[in-house]
């Protein structure tokens, strides 16, 4: 279980979280929704540990891992924009820290990351020749594959089009849903929040003003802001 304990961020002098609380529980999805600066991707780099927390404690199965370094987390982060590396093919972008890893099963456990995203012929393609919804695949597969015990997906589905978003929604939900892994989706989009996840975590301003599903906002929102970012 992922906890967020009143966290503050504060980069060049400019406070970009306050206060943040947060709970995710064991395969739970919880999407964080809100809008542009509202410090969404910048709550996930602190979770990650790739930007310090000013105050406030993060911690998993309520021990902190404030100490703990990035790649020793256990967690997979996917950007937006997804970071591929275009002079490796599929495979090898999906194996990339896999292979930094020295993992002894490289070949199988790609093949298994290819299978659950549904590109399971895709290993040797060049990233060049891709449709942009199969770049979204290949770099959830690489976020999948090391078996994180937690996965942070920053705008997953941002980089494309609307229609082709509303294909890959069922599907990455699906994906996630089927290897049971407890995960942090941000995304500004209501109906993109509602459909990937369990529950929602609205921020505004650099806090978390209200937690819960969309029902429940809806019925119960504590002012009108709220009201009017997701009605």
């Amino acid at each position: 279980m992922l906890g967020v304990d009143g966290i503050s961020v504060h980069i060049d002098g400019k406070t970009i979280l306050t206060d943040v609380d947060l709970v995710v529980a064991d395969s739970e999805i919880v999407a964080v929704l809100g809008p542009s600066g509202s410090g969404k991707s910048t709550l996930l780099r602190a979770i990650a540990g790739l930007v310090e927390v000013t105050e406030g404690d993060v911690t998993w199965d309520g021990r902190s891992i404030l100490g703990v370094p990035t790649h020793q987390r256990g967690f997979g982060l996917m950007f937006q924009g997804y970071a591929l590396f275009p002079h490796l093919d599929v495979a090898g972008n999906v194996g990339f820290g896999l292979k930094m890893q020295g993992h002894p099963t490289l070949t199988e456990t790609v093949d298994q990351a290819l299978h659950w995203v549904g590109l399971d012929a895709f290993g040797d393609r060049a990233i060049e020749g891709l449709s942009g919804g199969e770049r979204q695949r290949v770099a959830l597969a690489r976020t999948l594959a090391p078996n994180p015990r937690l996965v942070m997906l920053d705008e997953p589905l941002g980089a494309l089009d609307r229609n082709l978003r509303q294909r890959l929604l069922e599907q990455t939900r699906q994906v996630l849903e089927d290897r049971g892994v407890t995960a942090l989706v941000v995304t500004h989009d209501r109906d993109e929040a509602a459909a990937l996840s369990d529950r929602l975590a609205l921020m505004r301003s650099g806090t978390i003003v209200q937690t819960g599903t969309m029902a429940e906002m809806l019925a119960h929102p504590v002012d009108d802001w709220v009201i009017d970012f997701i009605g």
